[in-house]
């Protein structure tokens, strides 16, 4: 059964070979979430973008996770992926981890459309003789019918993102991680792309899913996390965490 837990999870980013004190002011002047600190002994400014976060999540649970800008919503799914590594506490994970918010992850313009979705697909867990036997169905999925034969640097922005984003949904994630709902090209595409994001969605263990869409949340989620100053302020059913979220951006307008 997938499960994540953090215990004290803390992550800071030092900012070296500047001047602290007026990267500092700058830092402050723009309303950054984190918390902001120096080391008087080597000049060496950090920021601290989480601070001190448990939580617990368990198979089965669709988690919404908000907050302001600069709250700590993106590293802490950077965290729950493993692309970070906390500088103070631990995390454990149970189950495989996948993230659609690095779509761009594994392609290789030099290469064929063909020869990504190999690459991709072996990035996010598949076997090869996975990959061959659902090859047929990705290719028919992106639409991009003869230009899978050419190198990805001869497709646009959109075309790229369609064949990223059919690799990803060919895979059964049991933690899913999303940053805000996935934008693939034209609409006609978006239509298709959705009903297949749906039933990933449903079939994952685990959904945690970034966004400031309130409808999608509501939709989606179950339960949600709101995050403050890099800091897990509250964690419980959607709509009370999202009522709280809504009082406190009205208190602060």
């Amino acid at each position: 059964m997938a499960s994540i837990r953090l215990h004290g999870v803390g992550v800071d980013f030092p900012i070296y070979n500047t001047s602290a004190r007026s990267i500092k002011k700058r830092i402050l002047h723009t309303g950054t979430g984190g918390r902001i600190g120096s080391d008087v002994r080597n000049s060496t400014l950090w920021v601290r973008a989480l601070d001190d976060v448990n939580l617990h999540l368990r198979h089965g649970e669709r988690v919404g996770l908000i907050g302001v800008n600069g709250s700590g919503k993106t590293t802490l799914l950077r965290v729950l992926a493993g692309v970070y590594e906390p500088t103070s506490g631990r995390v454990m994970r149970e189950g495989h981890v996948s993230s659609l918010f690095d779509l761009s992850l594994g392609i290789d313009p030099d290469t064929s459309g063909y020869d990504n979705i190999k690459t991709r697909g072996r990035l996010l867990g598949l076997r090869a003789d996975e990959i061959e036997e659902r090859t047929e169905e990705i290719a028919e999925f992106t639409g991009l019918g003869g230009y899978l034969e050419l190198p990805v640097s001869t497709y646009s922005a959109g075309m790229t993102m369609r064949l990223a984003f059919a690799v990803s949904i060919c895979v059964n994630h049991e933690i899913l991680l999303m940053d805000e709902w996935i934008g693939a090209a034209d609409a006609a595409f978006m239509k298709k792309a959705e009903r297949h994001l749906e039933d990933l969605i449903s079939r994952a263990g685990i959904l945690v899913f970034a966004s400031h869409a309130t409808p999608q949340l509501k939709s989606i989620c179950t339960q949600a996390i709101l995050m403050h100053a890099g800091r897990l302020v509250i964690h419980g059913p959607v709509d009370e965490v999202l009522q709280l979220y809504k009082e406190r951006l009205e208190t602060a307008s």
